[in-house]
C-alpha cells in the first residue's frame, strides 16, 4: 500500500471496507469512504465519508473526483450464502452496475491503480463437492462453474478488469476474499456470514437450549 496517497474506498460502510480505511489512514493516506450506509458499530476514520449509490454513473464520477490516486472497489450487494442464493438477479444486476461504473469512472478520472474485490465464489463448484478437497489454485476458476448470480458477476468483473488493462493500459488488480469475518462484522439481519450467525445464536440461547445451525 502507498503512503501519502489520495485513496477512495467504496463499500467503506461495510466490514472489510471499514477496517481497510483504518489501515490506510494509519499509513498516512488521505481517504474518502463511500457507501450506501455508514459503518454500523463505530465512526469511520475516513477524511471524508459520503453516502452515494454507485449503481448510478454520476455517483461513481462524484465518488472519484478530486485527484484520487487509487481506488479500492469493495462496494457490493452481498451477504452470507443464504442471502446470495436467494437473490441471483438482484445481486448480479446491482454489482455489475457498481463495478462497471467504478471502472469507467476511475479510468476517465485518471486513477493510477484500481483494486477489485472478488470472491471465492468464482471457483468452480465441481471442484468443491468433496469434503476432502485439495487447496484451490488461482486457475481453478476455469473452466467456469462459479456460484450462480454472485459468483458469475464476480468472475465477469475479473475479466472486465483484464479488458481495461489490455485496452486502456489501466492498472487493475484483483483479490479473491474467502468467508471474511471478525470484529465489527454484521451478525444479524440475514447478511451475516455463518460463523457470526452461529456465535449470535449461541450467545442468545437459553441454558441447555438448542440452536438451529442451518
Amino acid at each position: 500500500m502507498s503512503k501519502n496517497a489520495r485513496i477512495l474506498v467504496t463499500g467503506a460502510g461495510g466490514f472489510i471496507g471499514h477496517h481497510l480505511v483504518k489501515r490506510l489512514r494509519t499509513e498516512g493516506n488521505w481517504v474518502r469512504g463511500v457507501d450506501l450506509k455508514a459503518p454500523e458499530y463505530e465512526a469511520t476514520d475516513a477524511n471524508e465519508f459520503e453516502i452515494l449509490d454507485l449503481r448510478h454513473f454520476d455517483h461513481a464520477l462524484l465518488a472519484g473526483r478530486g485527484g484520487i490516486d487509487q481506488v479500492y472497489n469493495l462496494a457490493a450487494d452481498m451477504g452470507g450464502i443464504g442471502f446470495i442464493t436467494a437473490k441471483h438477479a438482484e445481486i448480479a444486476r446491482n454489482n455489475i452496475l457498481i463495478n462497471a461504473h467504478m471502472l469507467e469512472a476511475s479510468r476517465l478520472q485518471s486513477v493510477k491503480r484500481f483494486l477489485f474485490s472478488s470472491s471465492a465464489c468464482v471457483y468452480a463448484q465441481s471442484k468443491q463437492n468433496d469434503a476432502d478437497v485439495t487447496p484451490l489454485r488461482e486457475e481453478d476458476a476455469y473452466p467456469a462453474d462459479p456460484e450462480p448470480g454472485y459468483g458469475w458477476e464476480k468472475l465477469y468483473t475479473e475479466q472486465l478488469c483484464s479488458y481495461y488493462r489490455q485496452d486502456y493500459r489501466f492498472e487493475t488488480r484483483v483479490v479473491r476474499f474467502h468467508n471474511v469475518y471478525g470484529p465489527l462484522g454484521t451478525y444479524e439481519g440475514g447478511r451475516e456470514k455463518a460463523p457470526a450467525a452461529i456465535c449470535r445464536k449461541v450467545a442468545l440461547a437459553r441454558n441447555h437450549g438448542c440452536i438451529e445451525i442451518w
